[in-house]
């Protein structure tokens, strides 16, 4: 079952692309955290979303929010496609167990063995207060996260 608004976010561990260890419990009465989950990096639409948010990286990523993008790929997988790509944001590896965070906030598929199309923004407080589940796809907008991140 997908994570609801005003639920607890689960709280998580991951490397990101360069190794090191990232926790969302970190961020706890610092920043509030969008947490995007993509089915597959190096791919069109997972690579298009991205793109748009390093292209807008100052509606995202500020002194009172923090993007977090989580895919099952892993770890050496995150680094070349960050640097491929640009990107300045962590890119966490949920690659072993595998897809252990997608499943905790319910939109693994196990079918195919990657997240769902999700994003979570998580307040301050560690709380979700806006959430979008979208099919593998499926591209988000982008302006629907930044009235979510308005509203906090």
């Amino acid at each position: 079952m997908t994570i609801a608004i005003g639920d607890v976010a689960p709280d998580f561990e991951l490397k990101d692309q360069s190794g090191s260890k990232v926790s969302l419990s970190s961020f706890k009465g610092k920043k509030n955290v969008v947490l995007v989950f993509i089915p597959f990096s190096f791919t069109g639409t997972c690579t298009g979303e991205l793109c748009a948010i390093r292209d807008d990286i100052s509606a995202f990523e500020n002194d009172n929010v923090q993007v977090l993008a989580v895919s099952c790929d892993s770890m050496h997988t995150q680094k070349i496609f960050a640097a491929q790509e640009g990107y300045t944001f962590p890119v966490l590896a949920d690659f072993w167990p595998h897809g252990a965070v997608a499943q905790a906030y319910g939109i693994f598929n196990a079918d195919i063995g990657c997240a769902l199309r999700g994003t979570f923004i998580i307040d301050k407080a560690g709380i979700v207060r806006w959430s979008v589940v979208q099919g593998l796809g499926d591209a988000r907008n982008n302006g629907d996260y930044k009235t979510a991140i308005a509203a906090l």
